[in-house]
């Protein structure tokens, strides 16, 4: 594969758009009518990564990380300009995860309730589920008051694979954020299904917080709402299990 060389520099989204379509098979239509798709949701697979990385190298001088999949053409150019200043390439990264003892199809079926949320974690008061397409749903998400009084509130967009058993979601209201992108995945282990979350952010810069008190505050919280959550299922799932031997609810 020959590569074209030039000055190392920031690119722009055309020009992050003009790699793809020409070393890894991006369809510009669909790319025209997503622009704020990620290259997994506009069909880019991991060796259009491969592709994508070796350019993106050649030509500015830059090495994209595996989640930059999780990215839209946009957020790539901004990634390289950041990584050109030089600057932390993705400001706000978290990865989390626990393993709740129950079967697959009941921690998929509970977690992927998403009108059912208010009952799973302790942080949200609301769920309105505003369109259903498919495996993907648009909803708008109220937060439990805070100390101060404040119910935070945003709309975010969600699809979900049972076949890969994965999800992907973005927040389309973004708020204090330059971009939210967030990848579940699940595994299942002798001791039951490990649920892991992943976050990719960055902050405004007249956001209240900086990335990294951000990154600190979503690390914090998931491990509290992921404890509460493998506890209530774990709940569930005994007293599924009683109720069919033929006993009752604990």
């Amino acid at each position: 594969m020959t590569l074209e060389h030039t000055s190392r520099r920031a690119a722009t989204p055309a020009e992050i758009t003009e790699i793809l379509v020409r070393h890894c098979g991006l369809d510009p239509e669909a790319a025209a009518a997503a622009p704020a798709a990620s290259l997994a949701d506009l069909g880019m697979d991991s060796l259009a990564l491969l592709e994508l990385q070796a350019v993106v190298a050649d030509r500015y001088g830059v090495a994209l990380p595996e989640r930059a999949t999780l990215l839209s053409i946009a957020e790539i150019a901004d990634l390289v300009a950041r990584q050109s200043e030089p600057a932390d390439p993705l400001p706000g990264h978290t990865e989390n995860s626990v393993v709740i003892a129950a079967p697959f199809d009941l921690v998929w079926e509970l977690t992927n309730d998403v009108a059912g949320w208010p009952a799973l974690f302790t942080e949200y008061a609301s769920v309105e589920v505003l369109r259903r397409a498919g495996d993907t749903v648009l909803f708008r998400l109220t937060m439990v008051p805070d100390e101060a009084g404040v119910s935070w509130s945003w709309v975010s967009e969600r699809t979900a694979d049972r076949d890969r058993r994965e999800v992907r979601a973005h927040r389309v209201e973004t708020g204090p954020f330059e971009y939210m992108r967030i990848h579940w995945s699940y595994a299942e282990e002798p001791d039951g299904v490990r649920m892991t979350w992943v976050q990719d952010f960055a902050l405004r810069p007249d956001a209240p917080v900086d990335d990294a008190q951000m990154t600190e505050r979503i690390n914090t919280n998931s491990r509290v709402q992921l404890d509460i959550i493998r506890q209530r299922i774990e709940r569930v799932a005994r007293q599924r299990v009683a109720v069919g031997a033929g006993g009752g609810d604990e």
